[in-house]
């Protein structure tokens, strides 16, 4: 069953991070495309940045930028065709291996967020694996399993996210007052009181946005 999943992903060598990290405030997202080749390393990108001299200034000084050329600018936006050097990190290709699409794709936090369609949860772990296998740190914001009316809802939680909701909730954690304590709770699932929240708090967020703020979108 397919799933769509936003991810943030974070390396030194991801494409344009160094450009990123030298403006600051630019924003950058890749146009997305009808095809893809599981091969290819040259991408447009739609870039805002107010001064085109320090953007380019910026981009060939990039050493994930092998070269670029401009395509059309309109006062502080514009797209760039950007071929990546082979040091660049991409998650690009494994997502195509994997029978899935970058859906969409922007920087955000010194990073990239980037939202995939793929097949199943299968192809997600090895998204995961490939990420962990490179050096990048990959961060699962939302997951969402596509199905249709008939099915069981994800509520979009991921598999650890429900178990340790389920776990919080049993044992009393979001009683008033709380039956355990966060620290307690981590112990039970074997993880540090720090992993254990931030997993609650993800988790709390999927459940209000494909419930509460879903209903109300619609």
């Amino acid at each position: 069953m397919s799933i769509t999943a936003k991810v943030h992903i974070e390396h030194e060598h991801l494409a344009l991070v160094p450009t990123l990290q030298r403006l600051g405030d630019v924003k950058i997202r890749v146009i997305t495309q009808g095809t893809t080749d599981p091969g290819s390393t040259y991408f447009p990108f739609l870039i805002e940045y107010d001064d085109p001299e320090e953007l380019e200034a910026a981009l060939a000084d990039d050493v994930t930028v092998e070269a670029f050329e401009l395509i059309d600018r309109t006062e502080e936006t514009a797209i760039y065709y950007i071929a990546h050097t082979p040091q660049t990190r991409l998650i690009s290709s494994i997502v195509t291996d994997e029978n899935g699409f970058l859906v969409h794709t922007e920087t955000e936090n010194g990073g990239w967020i980037v939202h995939l369609l793929l097949p199943n949860r299968a192809a997600l772990n090895s998204i995961w694996e490939y990420a962990i296998a490179n050096d990048i740190a990959l961060d699962i914001v939302e997951i969402y399993s596509n199905e249709d009316a008939s099915g069981d809802s994800s509520y979009g939680l991921t598999d650890e996210q429900r178990e340790a909701l389920q776990l919080a909730f049993s044992e009393g954690y979001f009683n008033e007052p709380r039956d355990i304590s966060l620290s307690e709770v981590a112990e039970q699932m074997d993880l540090s009181s720090t992993a254990m929240s931030g997993r609650l708090r993800r988790g709390m967020r999927n459940l209000i946005g494909a419930t509460i703020a879903e209903r109300e979108s619609d």
